[in-house]
């Protein structure tokens, strides 16, 4: 029960950890996939030029991304009728299903051309959980948050998603580490997998004692009137691109440019990843924090501003560094200008939508924007490789990021929406 503006709501924090412990495991069991890549690569689409093999796993990454629209309206809309609860255990369902087929599904030279077909079906229920999960889940814990403090609350929700690609970059970067190649070829890219279906038991453990949002609970039998839900959706939209592009080039090629392009190896390229996850997911709700002070806009101008000045020189910089130290600060400072945008973008989305159509409103957008710039961004930045314009990547990703500054500069701060009661 909401107990007052600025005031926690019963449960509150059981229900928070609920919603960040099965975020956790669920981005852990989608982004492991971009981890394992050439092992995949190998095993699916043996190439005799291994970009080319590169880029038949980041296709099928990428298809991941394609099916999310669907997961976004279906379990989205779920969310809206049944509850944000019943929505989330599905989505942990799912996931755990696409994550252990691809852990069990036999390479190419045991059952020849079937292999690739069932990675893909795996991918496309990873991809299709994930769709609906991220609306749902941006409403459960928005929902639970108080007046006043729903920036950092709403931040943990982001900071949980970077903490299960933490999770995921350190177990790659641990197995790589303990077995040797030959092993890891053979049967050590399985793993990880395999233990991502703790989701299951994990996420039963933590929901069967959560309840619904009191928002949702409160408004569910009550009609809502929604105007001009194009012009936001659209907004929307355009608030997601210029996180898709920087958060995933970071996340899922950065690991695999900094192995194959740089000096480091895919052991050291790894580790630096990891650590520097763990720096975002720790600076997260400081700016989630700092925005129920100073209000979102003001977030979004920094990220904006500073993604456009520092891209091209912070890739240049990777790519000629020899030492692990200076690839982790690097990447590190690259996560710190995203860390300010990151620790708001559920908070903005949340608070353009009302209740009865929150889930979809935000999941749909996201999961259409995602799909299309983040689920083809590796395949982009190899392709600019494959032609021999890699340096071409950094301008894609700032001329990106450049046209959503535009988009914030003329929105206005959503923080002023929450504090008068809009779209509750």
């Amino acid at each position: 029960m909401q107990t007052g503006e600025g005031m926690e709501p019963a449960g509150l924090w059981r229900s928070i950890l609920a919603a960040a412990a099965g975020n956790v495991l669920e981005w852990y069991d989608f982004t492991v996939y971009a981890y394992m890549a050439p092992y995949i690569a190998e095993k699916f689409f043996p190439q005799d030029d291994p970009l080319t093999g590169l880029l038949a796993v980041f296709a099928t990454f990428g298809l991941g991304f394609v099916i999310r629209p669907l997961g976004g309206i279906l379990i989205g809309r779920f969310g809206d009728q049944k509850g944000r609860k019943a929505a989330l255990i599905f989505t942990i369902l799912l996931m755990a299903v696409g994550t252990a087929g691809i852990g069990l599904v036999p390479g190419r030279d045991q059952i020849g051309g079937l292999a690739p077909w069932l990675l893909v079906f795996c991918r496309l229920l990873q991809g299709f959980s994930a769709g609906g999960e991220w609306g749902s889940s941006t409403a459960f814990i928005y929902e639970w948050s108080p007046k006043g403090r729903r920036g950092f609350f709403s931040s943990l929700q982001q900071s949980s998603v970077a903490g299960g690609m933490l999770l995921g970059s350190a177990v790659a970067a641990l197995f790589g580490s303990l077995l040797s190649k030959t092993q890891m070829a053979d049967f050590g890219w399985r793993l990880p997998f395999l233990l991502g279906v703790l989701i299951l038991p994990v996420g039963y453990y933590m929901w069967r004692y959560v309840e619904e949002t009191p928002v949702f609970a409160a408004r569910q039998d009550k009609p809502v009137t929604l105007r001009g839900g194009m012009r936001l959706a659209a907004q929307a939209s355009g608030i997601i691109v210029i996180w898709t592009v920087a958060y995933y080039a970071i996340l899922t090629y950065m690991p695999v440019f900094t192995a194959r392009y740089s000096h480091l190896g895919a052991g050291a390229a790894l580790w630096s990843n990891a650590l520097s996850l763990l720096v975002l997911a720790v600076t997260i709700p400081f700016f989630g924090a700092l925005a129920d002070r100073i209000g979102r806009k003001p977030l979004l101008i920094w990220f904006g501003v500073m993604g456009t000045l520092c891209t091209i020189p912070l890739l240049a910089m990777l790519q000629a560094t020899k030492s692990p130290m200076v690839a982790f600060l690097l990447i590190c400072s690259a996560w710190l200008i995203v860390a300010g945008y990151t620790s708001i973008n559920a908070v903005v989305k949340a608070e353009l939508f009302p209740t009865k159509v929150r889930a979809t409103g935000v999941g749909l957008p996201f999961a259409i924007t995602v799909s299309i710039f983040g689920g083809t961004l590796e395949s982009i930045a190899l392709w600019f490789k494959s032609i021999g314009h890699e340096n071409w990547f950094g301008y894609y990703l700032t001329a990106v990021i450049f046209c959503s500054l535009l988009v914030y500069s003329t929105m206005r701060d959503t923080k002023k929406m929450s504090a008068i009661g809009r779209h509750e």
